[in-house]
């Protein structure tokens, strides 16, 4: 019997992900248990296994494509067997949805299907959220632009959310029933135009939803540079892989997370001579060489312990503060991207082993063998750039998490000392903090009783 290959979901708030490459190809002979493709989520490019022995048959959905969880990806058998009753059901579940290229788009607008049927396949959305627009009577149209999955894609909790907004401003009677009719046909998003309508009190009428309809004027397409000293390019590299799924997460993050970043300087005087003391005995007896960043991490999870309001996360409108510090270590792999594994329990660890495992987790990482659970569960994330010298700069947060910190370089700079000037080793730490989940003063807070603890390491231990 024929073996589906489907995608399985990596994590709770998977929707989809991304083919990123097939290990085998159709025909090969597979084993159970050995890689057989890697796919992309929000937070990892995932090695998968083949689920049984045989022959890979048919693959489904490429390299490159988006599929939803669940979706049939290929299907594995014996050389002569058939496969057409495994490939039954699969027109719903297997079709990745994608963005249509132009020459569909075309194909689409001089078609004599129905105009439903057409504009739907506009909005890039998983089959969860098209199912609820249904179910809830919304037009998925109105949510082109409003997506915070992968790719702007709509995803279930956007429909929701957008429906409430919707019920919301129609109790409090803000659009009329036919302005409500001529959005549902145009495909126009009510909550952009809610309160600002030509109606009294403004409220929105079907004059407002058709102006909001009509198209904007288009702008002149940019010129190609002309210029001989600035046209010589070195390399054209296409936004795929980790590279993309960076630059999805931190759009998403920063375009629905309000950041503010706090910036400190802490003296490393008393750090420095900490970690002078203890490098050798640990390293003889741990086998570990305590690091700056070693350092750091353990601070952090204490200071974290103290606020637990930084330590929190928010999902679903919900706030949820924990008691165990699970700290995202942001690991460099050059210019195949930055991946944040979790040093789980920092809280409960000693400094050696805080050192241990972010070296075994920095290692794994850089081989390309971290798993989903290496990847997911973090609650603060720390991001170090001060190898490289920076003073510096404004990290972007890890969602769902509330705050992430900076660390910066240590930098021989003179400061006043009970009134005297003295060279002393200053650090820089930025901490940026999502203003939905808490509020300024106690993110200070913690930032100053971190500031403490690393001008007094021996707070750590007490």
């Amino acid at each position: 019997m024929a073996t589906r290959v489907e995608l399985l979901a990596l994590g709770q708030s998977m929707e989809e992900g991304t083919i990123t490459i097939w290990h085998k190809q159709e025909g090969d002979q597979v084993t159970k248990g050995e890689p057989l493709y890697n796919v992309m989520t929000d937070k990892a490019d995932f090695e998968q296994e083949a689920p049984e022995s045989g022959v890979l048959r048919k693959i489904i959905v490429q390299a490159d494509e988006i599929a939803p969880v669940g979706a049939l990806l290929a299907l594995i058998a014996g050389p002569d067997e058939a496969i057409d009753d495994a490939l039954v059901g699969n027109a719903s579940s297997a079709a990745p949805a994608a963005v249509a290229a132009p020459e569909a788009t075309a194909a689409v607008a001089g078609s004599t299907a129905p105009a439903e049927a057409a504009s739907t396949d506009r909005v890039f959305s998983s089959p969860r959220a098209r199912r609820v627009a249904d179910e809830l009577g919304v037009t998925i149209e109105a949510l082109a632009g409003r997506g915070t999955g992968i790719d702007g894609r709509v995803v279930e909790a956007d429909v929701i959310k957008y429906h409430e907004e919707l019920v919301a401003a129609k109790k409090a009677g803000k659009i009329t029933p036919l302005a409500q009719k001529v959005a549902a046909d145009s495909g126009v998003d009510l909550s952009t135009l809610t309160g600002a309508g030509s109606g009294h009190a403004g409220k929105v009428v079907a004059d407002d939803v058709r102006r909001a309809a009509a198209p904007a004027p288009v702008a002149a397409p940019i010129a190609p540079v002309q210029d001989a000293a600035v046209s010589e390019i070195l390399k054209v590299i296409p936004l795929t892989g980790m590279r993309k799924m960076i630059a999805d997460n931190v759009a998403r993050s920063a375009s629905t997370a309000p950041h503010v970043t706090l910036v400190t300087s802490v003296d490393m005087s008393e750090a420095s001579a900490f970690r002078k003391k203890v490098l050798d005995k640990v390293e003889k007896t741990h086998g570990v060489r305590i690091s700056f960043t070693d350092i750091i991490t353990k601070a952090v999870a204490t200071a974290l312990t103290e606020h637990p309001t930084i330590n929190s996360t928010l999902v679903d409108n919900k706030i949820t503060q924990y008691s165990t510090v699970h700290l995202g270590i942001a690991v460099s792999l050059g210019e195949g991207g930055l991946v944040v594994p979790t040093l789980r329990n920092a809280h409960s660890k000693s400094l050696s082993q805080i050192s241990a495992e972010i070296k075994s987790l920095a290692a794994t990482a850089r081989a390309g063998k971290l798993g989903t659970a290496d990847m997911t569960g973090g609650t603060f994330s720390i991001t170090n750039l001060g190898t490289y010298g920076v003073e510096s700069f404004n990290p972007v947060i890890n969602p769902p998490q509330c705050a992430i910190l900076g660390v910066c370089t240590i930098k021989e700079s003179i400061v006043a000392v009970n009134g005297t000037p003295q060279v002393r080793p200053i650090m820089n730490l930025c901490l940026s903090f999502d203003h939905r989940i808490t509020d300024g003063a106690p993110a200070a807070a913690f930032l100053a009783r971190l500031k403490e603890i690393l001008e007094q390491p021996y707070l750590m231990f007490v």
